[in-house]
C-alpha cells in the first residue's frame, strides 16, 4: 500500500509529506509557525479545500492539514472510516507529530471529527470551529436508502470507474448544487480528485460506515468551546443543522456567514478567518 505525493502541481504541494502511522499513510501538509491547530476536510475533498484560507492565518498558527482516510493522497485499510474510528487515528497522528492542537477546525463531515475528537478527549482541543457542520443523518427515504446504496458501492470495485469520469460541468453541478461558488482553478482540483478511483473509493467507504447517533447523543455533554460558522446559502445541510446543534451544546455560538455556500472556507476564506480571530479573543465560556 503505497501512498503517492501530490503532483508538483497540486495546490501548495512544497507542504505536503507522507507520514506513515499505521494502519494509514497520511498525507499531511504543514503551515505557519505558533500554536498547532488542526483542520479538518469533509467526505469527498481534501486538504486542499483549506488552500485558500491559509494565507489569512500562517502567520500565527502552525497548521496541521492532514487529507482524511481514504481521501486525496492518504491510503487506509477498508473498514476504518467509522467516525470514532476516524477520530482516535487523528489522534495517533497527532502522537507522532509531537503536536498538540489548542483547536480544531473541521468543515462539513471534518466538523462532525472535531466534536467527535472533542467529545473523546483526544487531542483534548481548547476550541472547536465548525464550518457548515454535517452533523445530522439522512431522513425521510434517504435515511435508510443512501446508506444502503454507499455500503453496496463501497463493495463495488467499479465504483471508482463509474464515478470518476465527471466532466468539468458535472463537476461545477456538483459543487453548484450546495450553494457554493467556485472559479474554474477551483474547481479544477475537485475534478482531479473525483478523477482520481483510490479517492472516490475512500470517500464512498467512509459513506458506508458514516453514522453520527452516538455523537449527536452527546452534545449536551461537549463542554468545549465550539463555534459554529454556516453559510446561508448552504443547499447541502441546512442552517437549522447548525442552529439545533449549538443549542443542545452548554458552550456553543452560532455565526451565520451571509450570501455563502456550503464550502465556505474556499468562498469566503477572509470571512471565516476573521471569525475564527474573533472566536478566539473572546473568553474560554460563553
Amino acid at each position: 500500500m503505497t501512498a503517492p505525493i501530490p503532483p508538483e502541481d497540486w495546490p501548495h504541494r512544497g507542504a505536503s509529506r507522507i507520514v506513515p502511522v499505521s494502519p494509514h499513510r497520511w498525507h499531511i501538509q504543514t503551515f505557519g509557525t505558533g500554536e498547532d491547530v488542526l483542520f479538518l476536510h469533509g467526505a469527498g475533498a481534501s486538504a486542499h479545500s483549506w488552500h485558500r484560507l491559509v494565507p489569512f492565518l500562517d502567520h500565527r498558527f502552525h497548521m496541521i492539514v492532514p487529507d482524511l482516510p481514504g481521501h486525496g493522497f492518504t491510503r487506509s485499510p477498508r473498514g476504518r472510516s467509522r467516525l470514532s474510528d476516524v477520530a482516535r487515528d487523528l489522534g495517533a497522528l497527532l502522537t507522532d507529530l509531537g503536536a498538540n492542537p489548542r483547536m480544531i477546525v473541521g468543515h462539513s463531515a471534518g466538523g462532525a471529527i472535531a466534536l467527535e475528537m472533542a467529545r473523546q478527549g483526544v487531542a483534548a482541543p481548547e476550541r472547536v470551529v465548525v464550518v457548515n457542520g454535517a452533523l445530522e443523518n439522512f431522513r425521510g427515504p434517504a435515511g435508510w436508502l443512501f446508506p444502503m446504496m454507499a455500503r453496496v458501492m463501497a463493495l463495488n470495485p467499479l465504483t471508482g470507474f463509474l464515478l470518476s469520469s465527471g466532466s468539468p460541468s458535472q463537476v461545477r453541478g456538483l459543487i453548484g448544487a450546495t450553494g457554493t461558488e467556485l472559479d474554474d482553478e477551483a474547481l479544477a482540483v475537485y475534478q482531479r480528485l473525483i478523477k482520481r478511483k483510490a479517492h472516490v473509493d475512500g470517500t464512498m467507504a467512509m459513506m458506508a460506515q458514516w453514522s453520527l447517533n452516538d455523537l449527536n447523543r452527546a452534545l449536551g455533554d461537549i463542554e468545549v468551546p465550539t463555534l459554529f460558522l454556516h453559510g446561508d446559502q448552504d443547499q447541502a445541510v441546512s442552517v437549522a443543522v447548525a442552529e439545533r446543534a449549538a443549542g443542545l451544546m452548554p458552550n456553543a455560538t452560532l455565526r451565520v456567514l451571509n450570501d455563502v455556500g456550503h464550502i465556505a472556507q474556499e468562498e469566503a476564506p477572509e470571512a471565516v478567518a476573521d471569525a475564527i480571530d474573533q472566536f478566539l479573543a473572546r473568553p474560554a465560556t460563553v
